[in-house]
């Protein structure tokens, strides 16, 4: 029977492992298949901005028995010729009709011809307007909010970790989720609203700990390889993503459950337009992330350290090891402790070994003994007879 905690045991002690950074072509492939797919998407199909960031009116109908859309639409049509409504059902008996902007003339009118469409008491709509100023003002903000997070996250990232390049990994595989989470959005129709927004700054902090996490791992299985005698760099990370592919998974599928119950249930199901939004953000962001940071983030890290002196020698090194058959080959040594313990015990000399590397020998000298000098029956080893008295 397949047991779960074995599987992660397995990989935790590489006994048994998957090739992610070997395979790295493959990944990068789909990654930039969907990447191209999601410029494309915002390109050709755009964004839906919604009222808040377009400017116009909007009415509010509940209790509506008849939620068509194309009633919606023709009321507001016999009012304002070559007026566009969006006619949105919410729930199982609401309707919200958002157009351009309307003179407050035209705002009642809309509003009686509402009432007299969906056979609702005219007192029961409520319309509002929003300007085109705030949603920009909102949109401004984001960006630099954006943009101070993404300088601050790549100094503290480079400053943690010691390196530059673990912060240009963790970076493009973010970019790679954001980017994708956006394609679908213009893919998917929704509207782009303030909840959008917040959803999209929240999958920024959770694709970035789920990446964070594993880099950790890596700095602490590559600290010390390059004095390695079982694994090269790139074997070493790849050990670190296995490691951590159960936690990355469980963590994954524990934010997913709630946010795919928003989703499907609270918005699909109870008509909640808020909370669409911001889940459908949060559903696609956090399953991209956990792609990215498991496919992207740490064959981007070895590619980009793969290259380094230190790096390059100890793999040719290892390599030529192998090849002549004084170094175990790759995966042949499962990993029960941490590599810098199990590579010092490989190196530390046996005890009794000489200087040289020879065997062990054992002292066999007996200590000696407390009752004085042996006799020489006992040297030869003979057991010494007493001495016998004269018989009178």
């Amino acid at each position: 029977m397949f047991s779960f905690a074995a599987f992660g045991n397995d990989l935790h002690s590489g006994k048994r492992s998957f090739d992610f950074v070997a395979k790295r072509k493959i990944w990068y492939a789909i990654a930039v298949a969907m990447v191209v797919g999601s410029i494309l998407s915002l390109a050709l199909i755009r964004l839906n901005p919604g009222i808040e960031f377009r400017g116009g009116s909007e009415f509010q109908l509940s209790s509506v028995a008849d939620t068509s859309t194309i009633t919606g639409s023709d009321a507001v049509s016999s009012v304002v010729d070559g007026a566009e409504a969006r006619v949105t059902v919410v729930g199982d008996s609401g309707v919200r009709v958002q157009t351009e902007k309307l003179t407050p003339a035209e705002t009642e009118e809309v509003r009686a011809a509402l009432a007299e469409a969906y056979d609702v008491p005219e007192g029961d709509i409520t319309s509002s307007f929003v300007g085109a100023s705030w949603g920009s003002d909102v949109t401004k903000k984001a960006v630099q909010g954006l943009l101070i997070f993404v300088v601050l996250v790549g100094v503290i990232i480079a400053g943690y970790f010691r390196t530059w390049k673990m912060s240009v990994a963790a970076l493009i595989a973010l970019f790679h989720d954001l980017i994708i989470t956006a394609g679908l959005y213009a893919l998917t129709g929704f509207e782009v609203t303030p909840a959008s927004v917040i959803g999209f700054l929240t999958i920024l902090g959770y694709s970035l700990y789920d990446t964070v996490v594993v880099f950790d791992k890596v700095r602490e299985n590559t600290e010390r390889v390059t004095a390695s005698t079982r694994r090269t760099f790139e074997e070493a990370a790849n050990l670190a993503v296995n490691q951590t592919l159960v936690r990355s998974v469980n963590t994954s599928v524990v934010a997913l459950l709630p946010v795919a119950s928003i989703l499907f249930i609270g918005a699909f199901v109870l008509g909640a337009g808020t909370l669409k939004d911001i889940s459908l953000a949060l559903f696609i962001g956090i399953a991209a992330g956990t792609y990215s940071s498991i496919f992207i983030a740490t064959p981007l890290l070895v590619d980009l350290r793969r290259r380094e002196p230190e790096i390059v020698a100890h793999t040719r090194k290892l390599l030529k090891k192998r090849a002549e058959g004084t170094a175990p080959a790759a995966g042949s040594v499962p990993d029960f402790g941490t590599p810098d313990d199990a590579d010092e015990d490989e190196d530390r000399p046996a005890v009794g070994a000489g200087v040289g590397g020879g065997s062990a020998v054992v002292n066999a000298t007996p200590a000696p003994s407390r009752r004085g000098p042996a006799t020489r029956k006992e040297s030869s080893g003979q057991r010494a007879q007493p001495k016998r008295g004269k018989r009178r």
